[in-house]
């Protein structure tokens, strides 16, 4: 009689590995992110760049979902990679977290508003480096820190040239006070509570916003909302 081998059946879907770029001038900085990020099931370090040039290369090369990159490097600097990996058609997905030393930082802001998703202090406590990566990853922008607000606060207000009027008339009235509320900080699922619609409604509203504004995610949106005058300094707790 013929036996037929029949493969064991899942019980659960495999989980979804979150691939993660490095870069970092410091080798020591890089080995001790790398340690941790490997640990973790659910998150693969897929390369590792010691300056902008580099990491721009093997961005392209690997297509990962998230990069650590960090703001000071030689060659190129964090924010001239930010701007070339973000203008890459090729990697419309990827996500760019910035690590800097330094909280209130113009580049970090200027990285924000060239559409990277978010950024980190260096001394950031291991779990909350996790959370962040696994958040961005799932397309999220890292607005809850306090600290993300406050540097958008701080230089928003005194960006040299604010965007043209023109695009902002693009939006209705709903989109900009849902744009104001994006600023604010606020969940799609707090904005439908606020105005008493849905969270689908919510989330149409804020995605028609950014593609209106051609905002890369919330990060870039709450950005402009603050260079276009919809919330003002000190409104954001």
């Amino acid at each position: 009689m013929t036996r037929v081998r029949i493969a064991p059946r899942e019980t659960e879907p495999r989980e979804r590995v979150i691939e993660v770029v490095l870069a970092d001038d410091q080798a020591l900085v890089r080995g001790g992110f790398r340690a941790l990020l490997d640990a973790e099931p659910d998150i693969r370090v897929v390369g590792e760049a010691s300056d902008g040039v580099e990491v721009v290369s093997l961005a392209r090369a690997t297509k990962p979902d998230v990069v650590l990159m960090d703001i000071r490097m030689p060659e190129l600097d964090g924010l001239g990679a930010t701007r070339e990996l973000v203008a890459d058609a090729r990697l419309a997905d990827l996500k760019i977290v910035i690590l800097t030393t330094f909280e209130l930082d113009e580049y970090v802001f200027e990285a924000l508003r060239s559409g990277a998703s978010g950024f980190l202090v260096k001394d950031t406590e291991p779990v909350e480096l996790l959370a962040a990566v696994r958040r961005v990853a799932s397309g999220e922008a890292l607005l809850s820190p306090s600290v993300t607000r406050r540097v958008i606060e701080e230089f928003a207000s005194r960006a040299k040239e604010p965007p043209p009027t023109e695009e902002l008339d693009q939006l209705t009235e709903r989109e900009r006070e849902i744009m104001a509320l994006v600023a604010e900080g606020l969940s799609n699922d707090e904005i439908a509570t606020r105005l008493v619609v849905s969270p689908a409604t919510a989330k149409t509203h804020v995605s028609r916003a950014m593609v209106k504004l051609g905002a890369r995610d919330r990060a870039q949106l709450v950005v402009l909302a603050y260079e276009y005058g919809l919330v003002r300094p000190g409104w954001v707790s």
